[in-house]
């Protein structure tokens, strides 16, 4: 198959696009959310209807409490968040969200009920990034102990333990890209890393692993069936069952990444940055599941019989 043939350019893409999201995420940093750094959370509903976010951010600004994020939540509903208030700025925030004009004072007023106030210490959220870190780490060495378990009767050409290194090396391929991309949009739109951000990077990793270990699947039986040949042409068994696996990978891919888009471009904002997010960890997952992981492992061969 021309993957097996052409592998060196594919894998040499990949390794350029990791380059490449290495540097964003070196040089634009990660907008760390208040779920990470701490700060507060205000949940407010209109009663009567809500008003335009722009002018409610122009309100907003005016209270000079930096940065601050403003949500849609439901039909009449939005979601505040902002750094750590005091009572009086936590009072001055629902004077300027009930404020039906352009500014804060002389400006008629709407009925505003406030849901929620929470305020998050910076303590909880380092411990969520601990705990984001460890879950991380956890889910990719249980993949490796699957794939080898696994695979445990394919030890030739290639060691089952190799296929679990494999996989997750193109774990890492199909982390790194996306997140190199949520930090162009964090420095550029202002994407901010919260909760939903592990949520999005655990479901890539559950996703693209999925289908990376299919194709492994077809390489194992086609080597089984192969397993009394004399010689065994391992590139040759990678290509097939590539091909066997190409159109079924492609199409589960595409219906997900189909969905993602619509929820990309349709969905609310509060969700627009998770769905992006996931869409493109779909979309490198579905190219490393076929254009790197296989091939890495022909590589890898070809390289282990040379040495």
């Amino acid at each position: 198959m021309f993957i097996i043939k052409y592998k060196k350019i594919f894998i040499s893409i990949s390794l350029g696009l990791v380059v490449l999201s290495l540097i964003s995420i070196f040089s634009f940093g990660l907008n760390a959310g208040i779920d990470f750094k701490g700060g507060a959370i205000t949940e407010v509903v209109y009663t009567l209807g809500r008003p335009k976010q722009a002018d409610l951010l122009v309100n907003l600004e005016s209270l000079n409490l930096g940065n601050i994020l403003l949500q849609p939540t439901e039909e009449k509903g939005y979601i505040i968040k902002s750094r750590d208030l005091s009572e009086s700025e936590h009072i001055a925030l629902l004077e300027a969200l009930s404020s039906d004009g352009q500014s804060a004072q002389g400006a008629g007023s709407r009925e505003l009920a406030e849901i929620s106030f929470n305020s998050i210490g910076p303590s909880a959220g380092s411990e969520l990034a601990r705990k984001a870190i460890v879950a991380v780490c956890l889910v990719a060495l249980a993949i490796i102990l699957f794939i080898a378990f696994s695979f445990r009767r394919v030890s030739r050409p290639i060691s089952s333990w190799k296929y679990g290194l494999i996989a997750v090396g193109t774990l890492l391929h199909d982390v790194i890209i996306p997140t190199g991309i949520f930090a162009a949009l964090s420095y550029y739109y202002g994407a901010e890393m919260d909760s939903l951000f592990v949520v999005a990077i655990l479901t890539i990793l559950g996703l693209s692993v999925s289908d990376t270990i299919v194709i492994f699947d077809r390489i194992r039986e086609n080597l089984k069936i192969e397993g009394n040949a004399n010689k065994i042409d391992f590139g040759e068994i990678v290509g097939r069952s590539l091909e066997q696996s190409f159109t079924r990978s492609v199409a589960t891919s595409m219906t997900v990444i189909l969905v993602l888009l619509a929820l990309v471009f349709f969905g609310p904002t509060t969700t627009r940055y998770f769905a992006i997010l996931l869409a493109t960890g779909m979309i490198v997952g579905t190219y490393s599941s076929i254009f790197l992981a296989s091939p890495l492992l022909v590589f890898w061969e070809e390289w282990q019989r040379k040495s």
